[in-house]
């Protein structure tokens, strides 16, 4: 039967005193709010007052005979010093621009490194220092390059003011054993003229392992010196223990570079280069994000845009660094594929080069099912930069799926290192 007169009364009251009470808290909640927004507004406002405009620091100016990275002088900017070869940094090599308008850390200068510090010269010469050698001056009773070899008094009929360069010749040490004379040399020089006007000529080392076949001694370039020689890098290479062996100084990991916040350091043999690779610009329906610092993804297409859906769907940037002359041929780079979870993946790839400078020199061959290779067929010479823009383009059953994109670009140096 029906609810009666007094019970929808009843009801009808309940559900009017239900609705009061959700209306009332819903007003203090909505006052209580307004209240925290308003404290918050008014002690943001507080806090923007207080605090000072931007903090400069005082300009640092680079060291003599250093250099200086960073032209940024706000709080917590960084400026970094480092010195040329034969000097050493006296002071911070890294100050901080703080709070108070002030740099951490003291001045940095660059000082002349004095090679004569450990007393390389013996038997009482004096030490001459220069940059990144020394010589030293010997008494008349010694020789040698640290003076370490004395002079034998045994008179010898030689002209000694007619040699073309008295510090590649020595005199033999001589001595008479039962009226005979007996001469010898230093390890590194060798007998000539006659027994009794000989003299000690100098072996040039890097000549004779040159001419002769052998192994090379320096991995770069070989100067002889008196009674040996010593090994020498180019530029931007540093020489290792083993004093033969040149490894390229790395810029980006020294903090030696100009670079910008923006731009990524990238190591090159013998440099360095800056790079901030761009996604390409709006086109028909096709736009780019960056999702990374090397890598850009397409927007989803409208469905029915078959040339949006053919754009490639990644671009990726890759940067290598090559010794010039590299024998190919060399595999630089390889593409692959792999399925999204729950979803099948392709069952076929297609490789190719669709654009870059000096296409000729590179090919792209299928190294597995679903790998790619960029192989290297002609040497390049450096110094030089070359690019090479490779796609991989996917197929499910002969359908077209996805194209993606990987432009390479190879930082080749000027020697083979």
């Amino acid at each position: 039967g029906c609810l009666n007169r007094q019970k929808v009364l009843t009801a009808i009251r309940q559900m009017q005193q239900f609705l009061k009470g959700q209306e009332n808290r819903f007003t203090d909640g909505i006052r209580n709010m307004k209240a925290k927004l308003s404290a918050l507004q008014i002690s943001v406002t507080k806090l923007t007052a207080d605090q000072p405009s931007v903090t400069l620091c005082p300009v640092l100016e680079a060291p003599k005979h250093g250099k200086k990275f960073g032209s940024r002088y706000r709080m917590d900017h960084e400026v970094h010093f480092v010195c040329q070869p034969g000097y050493q940094l006296i002071g911070s090599s890294t100050r901080v621009c703080q709070p108070s308008g002030r740099w951490t850390g003291e001045t940095a200068n660059c000082t002349d490194v004095n090679e004569c510090a450990s007393n390389p010269c013996q038997n009482g010469a004096i030490c001459v220092d220069a940059v990144n050698q020394y010589t030293c001056s010997c008494s008349n009773s010694w020789t040698g390059r640290h003076c370490q070899y004395p002079v034998q008094t045994a008179p010898i009929a030689v002209e000694w003011s007619a040699l073309s360069d008295l510090s590649f010749s020595r005199k033999p040490r001589c001595a008479k054993v039962d009226r005979t004379q007996h001469c010898s040399c230093d390890a590194g020089f060798h007998m000539s003229g006659s027994s009794e006007n000989s003299v000690c000529q100098d072996v040039d080392e890097c000549e004779v392992f040159q001419l002769g076949g052998f192994a090379r001694l320096c991995m770069h370039t070989c100067v002889n010196i008196p009674g040996s020689y010593r090994c020498t890098c180019p530029p931007a290479y540093k020489l290792l223990d083993d004093g033969r062996s040149c490894d390229d100084i790395d810029e980006c990991a020294t903090l030696q570079h100009n670079c910008t916040r923006v731009e990524t350091c990238i190591n090159t043999g013998g440099g360095f280069q800056c790079v901030n690779p761009q996604c390409p610009e709006p086109y028909g329906n096709v736009s780019y994000v960056k999702t990374s610092l090397f890598q850009c993804e397409r927007y989803p297409c409208p469905m029915n845009s078959k040339s949006c859906h053919h754009a490639a769907k990644t671009i990726s940037f890759h940067y290598l660094s090559l010794p010039s002359k590299l024998k190919p041929p060399v595999a630089l780079f390889r593409m692959a594929t792999a399925a999204a979870p729950g979803r099948p993946g392709p069952n076929s790839l297609r490789f190719g080069i669709v654009g870059g400078t000096n296409q000729g020199q590179f090919v792209v061959q299928r190294s597995d099912r679903q790998t790619g290779e960029l192989i290297l067929v002609q040497p390049l010479k450096g110094p030089c930069t070359v690019e090479v823009d490779v796609d991989m383009s996917e197929y499910l059953d002969r359908t077209f799926q996805a194209k993606h994109v990987s432009k390479v670009t190879l930082f080749v140096s000027a020697n083979g290192l």
